[in-house]
């Protein structure tokens, strides 16, 4: 934000945040492809501004009007979620919505092989992270206020058939494995099995703020995607993340000695799942696998082409995440045939 948008938004806030004082600051983090969030400092204290990308965008996307809600739905609840202070839906104020909300101290940790922690940390952290997924689809819906969240109905098909739409609308270039992944999926949808809770929807390591100084989350971050559906999702995100290489692109564990480093292998991090949960066992976890590496495609094509179109919140990087397409069609593949 320049100094005009700063100072816009300080009168805003003044206005609409209890105990706001000014003058008022802004610096964008670096991190993030979708919505820009920029750290904010006053004489009050610090906050959390995030907002719309500028440009056209692709309908339903960049909701932060939604990640105010659901948000401010868990306020309390066993998801640790910072405090909403404020939506700004008058788009004069600064050319497009936004929110402003806690700044929430903790520690992020980007790399799922948790570098610099010990054995039984790492255990803890990703225990941590098992058990806030668990309550994310334990959450009441209907007590929340958040029945009307998601529309009824086969989550996977309607997900199936809106990041399809999102990807043929950002599509540049012909991605034939991309397009024999979508066959497959349409081919071995499964039926509606009746599980309809919260979901998250980019519920990974590096969305989530663990304690400075301990192991316990402070906080899930980056809610745009959430919606009411299928809980499996979830945590097939989880794992399709753990598939990627390591490091600080890929992010994920592949060929990591997991035993040695203190992390969970996939079977014991879906069985401590299944045990909060109470479930026997999850079947059909190839197909909920495959459309994670789906659907993250489609993000990422969607991400290049805002690059494209001069709309990326970092360029240079969507440019990058974005030529990650075709391989993660192929690994979409492979968890299909696995």
């Amino acid at each position: 934000m320049d100094g005009a948008e700063c100072d816009a938004v300080a009168r805003w806030m003044a206005d609409h945040v209890e105990g706001f004082r000014g003058p008022l600051t802004a610096r964008k983090f670096d991190v993030g492809q979708s919505n820009p969030t920029y750290l904010l400092k006053a004489a009050s204290g610090a906050y959390v501004l995030r907002r719309k990308p500028p440009g056209v965008l692709l309908k339903s996307a960049h909701a932060v009007d939604r990640e105010f809600r659901v948000q401010r739905a868990l306020a309390g609840s066993a998801v640790p979620v910072p405090e909403m202070l404020a939506l700004c839906e008058d788009e004069s104020v600064i050319g497009a919505m936004f929110f402003v909300m806690e700044h929430v101290a903790g520690r992020s940790f980007l790399d799922p092989t948790l570098p610099g922690l010990t054995v039984p940390e790492r255990a803890a952290v990703l225990d941590e992270m098992n058990r806030v997924l668990a309550a994310i689809h334990d959450v009441d819906i209907g007590a929340a206020g958040l029945s009307d969240f998601g529309p009824e109905g086969n989550y996977y098909a309607r997900q199936l058939s809106r990041w399809t739409k999102q990807y043929r609308a950002s599509e540049t270039d012909t991605v034939p494995h991309m397009d024999k992944l979508i066959a497959w999926l349409e081919a071995h949808l499964p039926p509606d099995d009746g599980l309809r809770t919260l979901v998250h929807g980019d519920y990974r390591i590096d969305n989530l703020l663990f304690a400075q100084d301990g192991t316990d989350m402070r906080a899930v971050l980056d809610w745009e995607l959430s919606t009411i559906g299928h809980p499996f999702a979830d945590l097939a995100g989880v794992l399709m993340q753990w598939q990627l290489p390591p490091g600080a692109e890929g992010r994920g564990l592949a060929g990591v000695d997991r035993a040695a480093l203190g992390l969970p292998t996939d079977a014991e991090f879906v069985a401590a799942y299944c045990q909060r949960r109470g479930i026997d066992e999850i079947s059909n976890l190839g197909f909920y696998v495959a459309f994670a590496f789906f659907r993250m495609a489609a993000i990422l094509q969607g991400v290049k082409k805002r690059a494209l179109d001069g709309n990326a919140s970092n360029p240079d990087k969507a440019l990058r995440l974005g030529g990650y397409v075709p391989r993660f069609a192929e690994l979409g593949l492979e968890a299909a045939e696995t």
